[in-house]
């Protein structure tokens, strides 16, 4: 079960994440083939290749025939941290790191990176049936999207909303060069109360003022609060920053 199929059908929510397509990288044989088991035992349509530019050759050539990377952090033919930041440039794709290093350091520079999350070798089955979820978190604005009709709908026989249109309305017009941009593509003849809460588009530059943020602080103290106040973005929030650095 697809992604797309999920979103395209409720009835199919029970059956979810079952057939979530994921792509593992690893040089080393005996842990890709230890991953490519465990992730079958979870029911997902697993592709594996040894070779982390085969890899990305992969993903552009069928970006849409993935829903998540997994790859390890050290592999001969280009660096872990390398794909995950061609993968965050070019593709809307959740990536998770892999390592037998569970160092705080190598940890963060997967999140500074942009990794969703990293993953300490072995690597259990129960940490491999969460995975889908950073799947819905990246889904989750086209998933709102999709619903924009039924909810105008309840709004107009009555339903009470909790927008506030004023606010989003100043927001979808601030240029998207700056990192932001509204989830109703600008839909500025909407109602205001149907109109959605804009999110952060976290585009190069402010991941820069981001990692460029954290690594000024050094790790201990790279709190939501400090980081946010560093990078002194306007419209920014502390909640932005905190699930940024969790992502």
């Amino acid at each position: 079960m697809t992604v797309e199929e999920i979103r395209g059908d409720r009835d199919n929510y029970d059956n979810f994440p079952v057939g979530l397509r994921v792509l593992a990288v690893d040089d080393d044989p005996i842990c890709l083939k230890v991953l490519d088991t465990l992730l079958r035992k979870c029911q997902y349509h697993v592709t594996t290749t040894n070779q982390a530019r085969m890899a990305l050759k992969m993903l552009r050539e069928n970006k849409d025939q993935f829903d998540l990377v997994i790859s390890d952090v050290h592999m001969p033919d280009m660096d872990g941290f390398k794909l995950l930041e061609l993968v965050g440039l070019e593709m809307d794709l959740p990536v998770i790191m892999l390592s037998a290093n569970g160092d705080s350091k190598l940890v963060m520079k997967g999140v500074t990176h942009g990794a969703c999350d990293y993953l300490v070798k072995p690597v259990r089955i129960e940490e491999l049936k969460n995975i889908w979820q950073h799947v819905i978190r990246r889904k989750k604005p086209s998933q709102t999207k999709s619903n924009d009709q039924g909810k105008a709908s309840g709004e107009a026989n009555g339903s009470p909303t909790s927008g506030n249109g004023d606010q989003n309305g100043k927001f979808s017009r601030k240029r998207k060069d700056e990192g932001y941009e509204s989830e109703d593509n600008g839909n500025d003849s909407e109602d205001p109360g149907t109109q959605k809460k804009p999110r952060v588009v976290w585009s190069i530059e402010l991941h820069r003022k981001f990692v460029g943020a954290v690594n000024q602080l050094g790790i201990e103290k790279a709190v939501p609060k400090r980081i946010l106040d560093m990078m002194n973005v306007e419209g920014l929030t502390r909640e932005n920053v905190a699930s940024h650095l969790q992502a």
